[in-house]
């Protein structure tokens, strides 16, 4: 008896644990949706503010929108093909019946992303331009399968003679399928149904590459917002589960809602005629501005402004890297204006996908710091108008760090004085960067054997100084004060000197990746003139200081630079970091042969 109760009780708390690995996080996050700063690990006090911003902020509105509507159709469409497909196969030969399931186990089992550029081709090759019909054609087709594979087995449990009998009672064929098949199959259609719908909803993968025309579910738009610390992801996310709690009672409690299909007809009709309205047209603007940028890299009220000032559409969206940016535009999707990196504008000016910018219509060009043009990648800026810039520095906690070690530059972060106390920046170039700065090389070598050393240095800093890689989680953990040391770009970390005082901020001595993020036209640009305007705009004065309080990064705007400095970033020197030093340099376009170089030391750092 008492070993039964013993293993009962282990049996409960090993329940119990399992429900709090599982809903632990959950809870957390919707705690914090009501953490009144960005901290994502420090309550500061109970605000609405991040829901608040949620409701206001239209871009996030619209993938919700988005998603949702795509849910339905796609949930709806592939049910019924998926039922209709599977008891089709029930009276074909068993060969056939073979072949259609095992070529339904391909979509299953494909990874993501294969199933992915595979779409994106074949939209691509056909010339069908990648919006919200290409979006929900792409979610029906990975959708089916999984309702095919979920009522097959209902249907094969079926009396064959079930349906005869029903036309032997004066039923005709269709009333057969209605009124007695599809009943004794609705277990199956509703475990499709639900895969169906879960499935298109939590998309992001294949939903990102088939996309376009400014169209984005709520998996895009969060993914885009995690390069950079925002609360909103929080009060979205806890509103979604919110609403599925409350179907779920809902369904529970009123089981016989389910019956009245009618009513979920007349509702899908209506919001397929609603999301096709909007999405497949624009709207009715003669000019229309295509805009491609990186997540929360823009404040959105301007793009309201300047539409509402120069009454044209602008499509704006989103990507996560700048290597994403160049697979979607190789895909065959189309913009007029790219912000993006040094190194990919330099790119793109050696394959010819640029055109020159006509300055005579950039009317606040005389307002950009001249340290903050020229630079390497486009030495006469005849493509590239500058947008934000910044460098790499070492973030330290000022009570932690000895200022005498702060002289060492980029060895500081091989002192073993603060081993386990380091974070450095997951990224492949900034990090050999660090290393071939610190052991006098140029950052844009092809080198092998200064290559080689670098390699050596962040091998022998992992051995000897338990760091770690950390991307922009870096922003919160310094925050909160987790480690004492962490390479950062300067704009996120004057972000992070802002929201904790004891940290300070520096540039090596030995030079340093000085970035230039850019504007450029494409060659597919057709209106110049209104995408020149939209360049000037985001020059204007207003705009620029709207514009980096938003983002938090340094502009290149020279009035704006100074004023920021001495009010919104008052005493925070990662703002306006050292900029023209003889030992800075831009990334420069690196070949196929050394990139792969590069990238095979670094898989082999991340391993070690």
């Amino acid at each position: 008896m008492r070993e039964s109760r013993k293993n009962k009780a282990i049996y409960i708390v090993y329940i119990v644990a399992l429900f709090i690995f599982f809903y632990l996080p959950i809870v957390v996050m919707m705690v914090f949706s009501f953490n009144s700063s960005k901290s994502l690990t420090s309550m500061t006090g109970f605000s609405l503010r991040w829901y608040e911003r949620l409701i206001s902020d239209g871009s996030i509105m619209r993938a919700v929108y988005v998603s949702l509507t795509i849910a339905l159709f796609a949930t709806f469409i592939s049910t019924i093909l998926g039922t209709v497909t599977a008891i089709g196969l029930s009276k074909n030969r068993k060969i056939v019946r073979d072949i259609v399931l095992n070529m339904n186990n391909f979509p299953i089992m494909n990874p993501d992303i294969v199933t992915a550029i595979g779409l994106m081709i074949l939209f691509s090759s056909v010339m069908f331009a990648k919006g919200y019909i290409t979006m929900l054609l792409a979610h029906i087709a990975f959708c089916t399968p999984y309702v095919i594979t979920s009522v097959y087995p209902k249907v094969r449990q079926l009396d064959p003679s079930v349906a005869d009998a029903a036309m032997d009672l004066g039923a005709t064929p269709f009333q057969a399928l209605v009124r007695v098949i599809i009943p004794m199959l609705k277990d199956g259609i509703y475990a499709g149904i639900l895969l169906a719908f879960t499935m298109s909803f939590d998309d992001f993968v294949i939903s990102y590459f088939v996309t376009g025309n400014g169209v984005e579910n709520i998996s895009i738009v969060v993914y885009n917002m995690t390069k950079r610390t925002n609360p909103t992801i929080n009060a979205l996310s806890t509103i979604v589960i919110i609403v599925i709690a409350l179907l779920i009672i809902i369904s529970k409690l009123i089981p016989a809602m389910v019956k009245n299909t009618m009513k979920y007809f007349l509702v899908f009709g209506f919001v397929l005629i609603l999301g096709l309205s909007i999405f497949t047209g624009m709207k009715g603007n003669a000019r229309t501005l295509r805009v491609f940028n990186s997540g929360e890299y823009m404040d959105p009220e301007l793009l309201t402004k300047f539409e509402e000032e120069y009454n044209c559409n602008i499509i704006y969206e989103t990507f996560d890297s700048n290597e994403s940016m160049y697979t979607k535009l190789m895909s065959g999707s189309e913009y007029d204006i790219l912000i993006i990196s040094d190194y990919m504008i330099e790119r793109l000016i050696k394959e010819k996908r640029l055109q020159p910018v006509n300055w005579d219509n950039i009317t606040h060009k005389d307002d950009i710091n001249p340290e903050n043009m020229g630079y390497i990648f486009d030495p006469e800026n005849k493509y590239s108008v500058p947008y934000f810039v910044g460098t790499v520095g070492i973030l330290y906690d000022k009570n932690k760090v000895d200022e005498k070690d702060l002289g060492d530059g980029w060895e500081l972060l091989r002192n073993e004085k603060y081993a386990g106390d380091i974070y450095m920046y997951d990224s492949e170039r900034d990090s050999f960067m660090v290393a071939l700065k610190a052991l006098g090389y140029s950052m844009n070598t092809t080198n092998k054997k200064e290559i080689k050393e670098a390699y050596e240095w962040l091998i022998d800093q992992k051995k000897n100084m338990d760091v770690v890689y950390a991307g922009d989680d870096v922003m919160d953990n310094m925050i909160s004060g987790n480690k004492s040391i962490a390479v950062v770009y300067s704009g996120d970390g004057n972000y992070i000197m802002a929201e904790n005082e004891d940290l300070g901020y520096f540039d090596p001595p030995e030079g340093t990746n000085e970035w230039c993020d850019a504007m450029v036209l494409t060659k597919e640009c057709t209106d110049t003139e209104l995408a020149e305007s939209f360049m000037d705009y985001m020059l204007e004065y207003d705009n620029v200081y709207d514009n980096s309080i938003f983002v938090g990064y340094t502009t290149p705007v020279t009035k704006v630079m100074e004023d920021l400095k001495e009010t919104e970033f008052k005493d925070i020197n990662a703002y306006v970091p050292v900029f023209g030093a003889p030992n800075n340099e831009v990334f420069r376009y690196q070949d196929k042969e050394i990139k792969e170089y590069y990238s095979d030391l670094w898989t082999k750092i991340k391993a070690y």
